[in-house]
């Protein structure tokens, strides 16, 4: 029996199974079986390769990457072609994209790699089509523009999420606070400082018996916890990626129909065709990156504001702001001042290396 056929007979004895508390210890062992079969896919062995693939494996540039992902002639490679200026190919037919088309799109002065890739198909995180090395690439964006056709059925929107999430993407997720710490012996130990309503303690021991955990301490933090999140938790290879869904052609429906698109979360109604809200996206995605622009200031002269040195959130010290220029700068810096949201005084304020920045800050550095 291949991994596929394993994986779809647990999947059908999953949803035969009344969930109570005398099946909560099976379901949680199917759980765990299912997500270790997930893995095997994930990265295969005896050479199959879950990503790369000849024009798969591209160069990264920019300071992050978006990546696009849709169904086949939802109006991708329009999209990007417009946006970038960089030419991928466009047509009525399906699957005229077939390899990872990449592009670079200026935003606020900062770079942004735009990827468009190959449209996927129902079954793609079981290695149908090429889904295997498409969603192997998505995992690597820092944002993810999942393209939807309007005129399709939003069924589509459903489809996608469940073949990235087969792939261990986690949409618009952060990592669950729970805590699974091995220990050499003492049992299973479970704690939580909030209520468990969907996951209890036979369901948890039961995903830590199928992964051969005898012993260990289990401090569970975040509310409405389930199953699946102790897994996440213990297999520790999902990624967490944002992701906006690009319901594109909009040209096509009425402003009733354009209303109820509005509904969905993380969504921007657009035509790529006809150049129709676009603007809006590039909004959303520059805010969904959330970047940081600090602007230098040469002594005894104006900021630069044509030119900024864009930072990730979290990775946005003094320091990080020195690396990116030269590394050699933060070995050499006295002291810099910093004038912007993160200063205290108006009239700038003297700051170390470990100093957080913040969006459209300036900075001098002074040299020892």
């Amino acid at each position: 029996m291949t991994t596929v056929q394993k994986i779809k007979e647990i999947e059908d004895e999953m949803a035969k199974t009344q969930k109570n508390k005398a099946t909560s210890y099976h379901l949680g062992l199917l759980k765990a079986k299912l997500a270790k079969l997930r893995r095997e896919l994930l990265a295969p062995t005896g050479g199959g390769g879950g990503g790369g693939g000849i024009g798969f494996d591209v160069a990264r540039t920019g300071i992050a990457s978006v990546g696009f992902v849709g169904f086949p002639s939802v109006g991708k490679s329009t999209l990007m072609s417009k946006l970038t200026g960089t030419h991928s190919e466009v047509s009525a037919i399906d699957f005229t994209t077939l390899t990872t088309v990449p592009g670079t799109l200026k935003v606020h002065g900062a770079p942004i790699q735009i990827l468009d890739l190959p449209g996927i198909i129902e079954g793609a995180n079981d290695g149908r089509g090429r889904g295997r090395q498409v969603i192997a690439v998505a995992r690597t964006c820092n944002l993810i523009f999942i393209v939807l056709d309007v005129l399709k059925p939003l069924n589509d929107k459903k489809i996608i999420e469940g073949e990235l999430e087969g792939f261990g993407i986690r949409l618009n997720k952060k990592p669950p606070a729970i805590v699974v710490r091995r220990k050499e012996k003492g049992g299973i130990s479970i704690s939580n400082t909030v209520p468990l309503t969907n996951v209890d303690h036979d369901e948890i021991k039961a995903v830590l018996s199928e992964f051969r955990i005898n012993s260990a301490d289990v401090n569970i933090r975040e509310p409405n916890a389930t199953a699946d999140d102790i897994v996440d938790v213990i297999e520790g290879n999902r990624v967490y990626i944002p992701a906006i869904y690009v319901l594109n052609k909009i040209d096509a429906i009425s402003i009733e129909e354009l209303d109820l698109l509005y509904r969905i979360p993380h969504s921007v109604p657009i035509s790529s065709k006809e150049w129709l809200n676009v603007d809006e996206l590039v909004d959303k995605m520059w805010e969904t990156l959330d970047l940081v622009r600090v602007y230098t200031k040469p002594r005894k002269l104006a900021p630069d504001y044509n030119s900024p040195v864009v930072l990730k959130r979290g990775k946005c010290t003094v320091e990080d702001f020195c690396a990116s220029i030269h590394k050699e700068i933060a070995k050499q810096l006295k002291y810099a001042i910093v004038w912007g949201a993160s200063a205290k005084h108006s009239r700038g304020q003297k700051v170390g290396l470990e100093h957080v920045l913040e969006d459209e800050d300036v900075v001098h550095i002074v040299k020892k």
